[in-house]
């Protein structure tokens, strides 16, 4: 229910009467199996039915697809529920959140998901912009999808809105032209500024309390080797890693005995990138000398510099080795 009310852009009151079966898959117009992997790996479109709102009637609109997936792993291990009144609707339907025959409560975002969140980033439940609710994504993700490279046009963010008038949507976007599904996709939302990388989670270290003792339990797959600092999305080297304390190279046998554990569980996930750090993963060698020359006096979570670690000549290079 976090990742629909970060990602699907709805009001929380659409969001708890989503029913099962609400995500729907299509490629090049034609339905898609969610079973077709190879297909919804590549390019298929992921469409979310939107029941009747406040604002008009039932639609259906394109999400990332990160979501449609989440929402299919919440369907399948779902106990089942009995059938409940939609009175908006005014008809007896399967909701998609519900649970001990009850569905979610009207405030249970504003009061439950978002402090949880909030306590868990360690930030406050408000800001210069006030209270964080749950129309904050809804405006956050409209931003984004209006400020992105190939942005949506006015009419089309608000068919993806799900506005009446597109006087409610000039809050976000200014006109510009394209077709929502595609506009959508090429606005790039998730694909510019996120990557998926694994990680492995040492089950045993975490049973045994070693973790609460400062020992290794998360390892990040840097791809040439693994990073094991707990705030890798807040290190500043991590497209470019120096071979600190916390790295662990791949042909070495402290990696190789780690891959080779048994209790080991395997998990993806998606970090954000600066547009600095975009341009080093998609535009070659170029891009990643400019960020390995800025980052060479800044120190690396172990403490010393690139600059310190390397020898002079190699950081006169405009480089250090990419690792």
């Amino acid at each position: 229910m976090a990742l629909t009310w970060l990602f699907s852009g709805q009001r929380s009151d659409e969001i708890r009467r989503l029913r099962t079966g609400c995500v729907r898959w299509q490629h090049d117009g034609a339905a898609v199996s969610p079973d077709a992997a190879d297909v919804l790996a590549r390019d298929a479109v992921c469409l979310l039915d939107i029941p009747t709102h406040k604002t008009g009637t039932s639609f259906t609109k394109p999400v990332d697809p990160l979501l449609g997936q989440a929402i299919e792993v919440w369907q399948a291990v779902r106990p089942e529920q009995p059938v409940m009144l939609d009175a908006k609707a005014g008809e007896r339907v399967d909701f998609l959140f519900a649970h001990r025959a009850k569905r979610v409560s009207k405030d249970y975002i504003n009061r439950t998901i978002i402090p949880t969140l909030c306590t868990k980033a360690g930030v406050p439940a408000s800001d210069v912009r006030g209270k964080i609710t749950s129309h904050r994504a809804r405006s956050t993700i409209a931003s984004q999808l209006y400020n992105a490279k190939e942005p949506m046009t006015l009419f089309e963010l608000q068919a993806w809105l799900g506005h009446r008038s597109p006087s409610s949507t000039q809050f976000y976007a200014k006109i510009s032209p394209k077709t929502p599904a595609k506009a959508y996709s090429e606005a790039g939302y998730f694909a510019r500024n996120v990557r998926t990388i694994e990680v492995l989670v040492d089950r045993d270290a975490v049973a045994s309390g070693a973790a609460a003792s400062g020992e290794p339990w998360q390892y990040y797959d840097l791809g040439h080797g693994w990073c094991t600092y707990s705030f890798f999305e807040q290190c500043l080297h991590r497209m470019a890693c120096a071979r600190c304390d916390f790295y662990t190279q791949k042909d070495s046998s402290r990696s190789q005995l780690l891959e080779a554990k048994d209790n080991l569980q395997r998990m993806l996930a998606t970090i954000p990138l600066t547009d600095e750090e975009q341009a080093a993963v998609n535009d070659g060698q170029t891009a990643l000398n400019r960020l390995l020359k800025r980052l060479a006096d800044v120190p690396i979570p172990s403490g010393p510099t690139p600059r310190q670690l390397l020898p002079i000549v190699e950081v006169r290079r405009d480089t250090y080795d990419g690792q």
